[in-house]
């Protein structure tokens, strides 16, 4: 055998990790008036966009949610976002 022959084994692709947009010393307050940054966790169609996909740790997506919800109440933010016919 040949080193041709030989099968080539493929590295697994490395995931980075994310960290925590709230959590550390740097990290950004959560804050119901903030809708600035809290529409960066709200989906297209105005849901709360999961910890999966946004790395956000249990505890600070708790109270994320909290917030998103606060907001939605006081009138800053839509409960959902109507989709337009083009």
């Amino acid at each position: 055998m040949s080193a041709a022959d030989t099968p080539t084994v493929k590295k697994p692709f490395f995931k980075r990790r994310k960290t925590c947009p709230f959590s550390g010393p740097n990290g950004m307050d959560i804050d119901w008036k903030d809708t600035k940054t809290l529409s960066r966790f709200i989906s297209e169609r105005g849901k709360i966009v999961p910890s999966r996909i946004t790395a956000v740790s249990a505890k600070k997506q708790r109270e994320l949610s909290v917030a998103i919800k606060r907001a939605r109440h006081m009138a800053l933010l839509p409960y959902l976002k109507k989709e337009q016919d083009s």
